[in-house]
């Protein structure tokens, strides 16, 4: 069975923004692999930001779910059902299968935890002994793309509560010794103006991407921006018409990509030279080596290719490094293509002579034997 969902709101074609080629990747990238760990886009208002983020769903593949599950529960997933659809498949009932299309889901900025999270119905449980959990957004995001619009202004507590589920795939909710759980496996997208006050440095670093935007400054192409926005205006549908071949081949590269991701070999040099990246930018931890790899397969594989190789990696760089490379002072850690390209090929070299000075004194080795 496949359910039809309509936007009751236009919705601008992704392949109509013009420029923003850094924010576009990197939201597709993480549509091509899930597991990347979101992306966050700061920048100033009126750069699209919303506009890339609301069109994304219309070019991902549609979902299978469980039909009438509020957690929407995969099918095909037994090991990540919610409790009860777990409870009706120990029972032996059939869980009928349904396919949508994918959802964004928003989170608004007054959230509550009990709306974040979802809540147990204390009085039922201790009256009438049954367990009653009334959903929260975390449920709807199951699945889906969560936006979070200013997440900069959202509390540090629902951050963490946020960031903790989106890494763990799933939501846990206990209350006075009654809990429950259900699957909650999104992609996160925050936008936010830096103006407007920044993320903690330990929240900033669980975004696996991070991209910045800014107005054109080239008149011709603001005035084909103005052009194309009032024809979208004037007439919708007439204007995502025009887009529907561009859209449909960029849906079908996306399915492609992500059927082909998981195959996507990476070459043994591309760890170590992640790891230096990480080193040489001062990056904590190793989130920016694991998304390094991540992003780069995830390249590999939008454009068709079996195996990730430099070029790949400089361009994972860019996204995973500038949010966690050290700051000095007030000023944030630079992340530019060029350098890290230059960086590339100094690391390269470096590795290359190291790699020939170790096989040298192997030979000597056996020489001597």
């Amino acid at each position: 069975m496949k359910i039809k969902e309509s936007p009751l709101q236009p919705i601008y074609p992704f392949t109509a923004i013009l420029g923003q080629e850094n924010m576009k990747l990197a939201l597709l990238l993480n549509v091509v692999h899930p597991s990347l760990g979101g992306v966050l886009i700061r920048g100033h208002r009126g750069t699209a930001k919303s506009t890339a983020v609301r069109a994304l769903p219309s070019l991902m593949p549609s979902v299978r779910e469980v039909q009438d599950c509020p957690f929407h529960c995969d099918p095909d997933r037994p090991r990540l059902f919610c409790d009860n659809c777990a409870s009706s498949a120990s029972r032996g009932e059939p869980l009928a299968p349904v396919e949508r299309p994918k959802r964004l889901v928003n989170l608004p900025i007054g959230t509550t935890e009990d709306r974040l999270l979802g809540s147990l119905d204390l009085e039922q449980a201790l009256t009438q002994g049954k367990r009653r959990f009334e959903p929260g957004l975390l449920a709807q995001a199951n699945g889906a793309i969560l936006y979070v619009d200013e997440v900069n202004l959202l509390s540090d507590h629902l951050v963490d509560l946020l960031l903790d589920v989106a890494g763990m795939g799933v939501n846990y909710v206990e209350r006075e010794g009654i809990s429950f759980q259900h699957p909650s496996r999104f992609i996160l997208v925050g936008t936010m103006n830096p103006e407007e006050g920044d993320l903690r440095p330990q929240l900033l670093d669980r975004f696996g991407l991070c991209v910045d935007v800014e107005g054109s400054r080239d008149p011709a192409e603001r005035a084909e921006i103005a052009r194309r926005r009032l024809a979208f205006e004037s007439d919708p549908d007439e204007f995502t018409e025009q887009w529907a071949e561009q859209e449909a081949d960029l849906a079908a590269r996306i399915a492609e990509g992500m059927e082909r991701v998981g195959d996507v070999r990476i070459p043994a040099e591309l760890w170590e030279l992640a790891a230096r990246f990480s080193i040489s930018y001062e990056a904590e931890g190793h989130r920016s080596d694991l998304t390094m790899i991540k992003a780069a397969t995830a390249l590999a594989a939008f454009h068709g290719h079996a195996e990730a190789d430099t070029r790949d990696l400089v361009r994972a760089a860019e996204f995973s490094l500038p949010h966690r490379a050290k700051k000095h002072g007030l000023r944030h850690g630079k992340v530019e293509r060029k350098k890290i390209e230059e960086l590339a090929e100094q690391l390269s070299r470096e590795m290359q002579e190291q790699q020939a000075a170790a096989g040298g004194s192997v030979k000597k080795k056996l020489q001597a034997l």
